[in-house]
């Protein structure tokens, strides 16, 4: 499946797999996202950091869009919304953080799914577009992820997805409130399983 992608001058690239899209958030989006997010909280909450008080607010929401719209003007990451092809609905979100160039040539992902929406193949199709438009559009050449050491969904996916774990980093992230040991993975662009 070839990687199509734009940029719209107002949010980014928006991106095509084979059961999503990719696209840059829109303030438009507030509601959808709002709802998806407060109905998946208590999936969510785990395996995140702890979310601020006014976290689901439209004030918020609008701090992050200018957070990921910097990041992105500065090269340094890409945010997206995954949406079902099949009918355009919300099922989660994915990112490129920590965009490294020089040397490196790297990259962090993060994702998250709506509860709903989890463990039907979407994120999965999600980390395939993403990784090609890393490495076919980006020019990177490594991609990195982790999970906490008791997320065996998450690393099953990451598994699937082609990474291959590399150890794991104590006290690595806060989730949740408290600091966490994750378990590292990583994906080379000319490695088989990066798409």
């Amino acid at each position: 499946m070839a990687v199509l992608d734009w940029i719209s001058p107002d949010t980014g690239p928006v991106v095509e797999g084979e059961l999503v899209r990719l696209r840059a958030p829109r303030m438009g989006d507030f509601p959808e996202w709002s709802n998806l997010r407060a109905g998946s909280k208590s999936f969510l909450q785990p395996w995140e950091p702890v979310w601020p008080a006014d976290d689901l607010t439209r004030a918020a929401f609008r701090r992050r869009l200018s957070l990921y719209a910097r990041d992105r003007d500065l090269g340094l990451g890409h945010a997206f919304f995954i949406y079902r092809k099949s009918d355009d609905a919300l099922v989660g979100g994915i990112n490129l953080r920590n965009i490294t160039r020089g040397v490196a040539q790297s990259a962090a992902i993060g994702y998250w799914s709506g509860q709903s929406y989890a463990r039907n193949g979407y994120t999965l199709s999600a980390l395939h577009t993403l990784a090609r438009f890393a490495f076919v559009s980006l020019g990177l050449h490594r991609l990195e992820a982790a999970c906490c050491t008791d997320n065996e969904p998450s690393c099953r996916l990451l598994v699937k997805a082609g990474f291959t774990y590399e150890g794991i980093a104590r006290s690595y992230l806060k989730i949740n409130g408290k600091w966490r040991d994750h378990l590292l993975f990583g994906l080379i662009g000319d490695e088989p399983g990066a798409d």
